[in-house]
């Protein structure tokens, strides 16, 4: 009998990708790859905002109206609309590295291009394919992110991470006036679209693709090798080692695999809670100094006043995902929102005193703005590896409705003369949705862990 049983074939060593990469701490390795992908994200959302940045300069120079550039603003954001919904998922079939690296490189080139442009409709043309490439960064940046953090701290190194969006935005900023000032503002555009394409080639040399994703896919095991090595130096690895990702390998359309297996609840919800919160984000983020202008106070009040959002974001960004890695998404982000609806109605009340008022903003933006990357964080932590890009990426793409839609609905109800009252009380109505929405999300998911809800285990091999 023992002679028999030393006859079968022994089973092959096999190391689980995701438990090597729980188990050990963050190296340098990674923090090289998650620096470059917040560098993506600060370039990003540098970029997104350079219109912003120049548009003064560039109205004094062509003599034309403010109205002038609305189509412009909203050519860049339906252009990230596009790109969030497209590239997410081609990124899901080709892999993370050569849709950021290529999007990156794409939107840097736009950049440059934009000071050729002559004519609104030329600056128009220009933004939105800028905004293709754009749409592809948050998305592809997120996910890598993720799958390459230990579980135990997974959120927090996303939202960190995500932050160098605002990062960008406020830094942006502050370079634009010194470009601006000392060569123009095309100098903007030059130094937006610079900056990616150097970025570019750098990540062609270093960046990694998503481990999960390779073992899925079954490509390359020596190159997954090497980078596994990186990760753990003392790993015993051989030819005939079995890598193991407990996901199945998905075929057919990945949009469509958003809504099988149990996950069109979880979508769905997914998709009216970032379309709610970024209504709310952006109608803040344009509105708020113009409003609080009205409202009597100085043009340097009111710029603080924006700025305090921004504050308040950060400091959100930065302390839920600590947060949420101890307690979990739903019991952080249900009574985030239901705060953010009282705060946003608070800022409207007209017999509010200024301390309060600002201390008002900065909670909404604790919650608006510091829990959109949450909500990021909890779609690339809910989808398994094959699907992670393009759930974050749709979950993006259908918010960035609410994005365009925000700005416009302001400007409308601004234009039908209704009290700062009624607005703000109208403007904490999608936080309050957002908020009865986690509640539906945490019960859709039972235990309120999105992990559970991804299929079941299954071992893939590279060999």
């Amino acid at each position: 009998m023992s002679e028999r049983l030393s006859e079968l074939p022994s089973r092959p060593p096999q190391v689980d990708v995701g438990a090597l990469i729980d188990r050990n701490p963050i190296g340098a390795y990674q923090v090289g790859m998650l620096l470059m992908c917040g560098l993506c994200l600060i370039m990003d959302g540098f970029d997104v905002q350079a219109m912003g940045y120049v548009a003064p300069a560039l109205l004094a120079e062509w003599d034309i109206p403010r109205a002038a550039l609305g189509p412009v603003f909203g050519a860049g954001l339906f252009g990230m609309l596009v790109g969030s919904l497209v590239l997410s998922v081609v990124a899901d079939r080709l892999g993370r590295r050569p849709v950021l690296i290529g999007a990156t490189l794409f939107f840097g080139a736009c950049m440059l291009a934009t000071p050729l442009a002559r004519t609104v409709g030329e600056l128009t043309a220009l933004r939105f394919v800028t905004g293709l490439g754009m749409g592809a960064i948050m998305p592809n940046a997120m996910a890598l992110a993720g799958e390459y953090s230990p579980r135990r701290v997974r959120v927090t190194v996303m939202m960190v991470i995500s932050c160098g969006f605002t990062v960008g935005a406020v830094l942006g900023g502050l370079v634009s006036v010194a470009l601006i000032t000392s060569f123009g503002w095309r100098a903007v555009f030059y130094f937006g679209g610079a900056v990616p394409l150097a970025l570019a080639i750098l990540m062609i040399f270093l960046l990694p693709e998503s481990l999960q994703l390779m073992v899925l896919r079954r490509s390359n095991p020596a190159l997954v090798h090497r980078w596994l090595r990186r990760i753990d130096p003392s790993v015993q690895l051989t030819s005939d080692t079995e890598l193991v990702v407990h996901e199945p390998a998905k075929g057919g359309a990945p949009v469509l695999e958003l809504f099988r297996e149990g996950r069109a609840g979880v979508t769905l919800l997914l998709w009216i809670i970032n379309f709610m919160n970024l209504i709310d984000l952006y109608f803040l983020s344009n509105w708020l100094p113009t409003i609080v202008n009205a409202a009597g106070y100085s043009q340097s009040t009111a710029v603080l006043a924006g700025t305090a959002l921004q504050v308040g974001g950060t400091i959100g960004t930065l302390a839920m995902g600590w947060i949420i890695d101890r307690v979990g998404f739903h019991r952080v982000l249900i009574p985030t929102f239901l705060l953010a609806a009282l705060t946003i109605a608070l800022i409207g009340q007209p017999s509010i005193g200024i301390a309060l008022l600002f201390a008002a903003i900065t909670i909404a933006g604790f919650c608006i703005v510091g829990g959109q990357p949450a909500v990021n964080a909890l779609a690339a932590s809910y989808y398994p590896t094959s699907l992670r890009a393009t759930g974050v990426g749709w979950s993006l793409g259908i918010g960035r409705f609410g994005s365009i839609l925000g700005p416009v609905i302001g400007g409308a109800l601004i234009g039908l003369q209704w009290p700062n009252s009624w607005l703000f009380m109208a403007a904490a109505v999608p936080a309050l949705i957002s908020g009865l929405m986690m509640v539906c999300l945490g019960l859709w998911t039972a235990a309120g862990v999105p992990e559970q809800a991804v299929s079941p285990a299954r071992s893939v091999a590279t060999h």
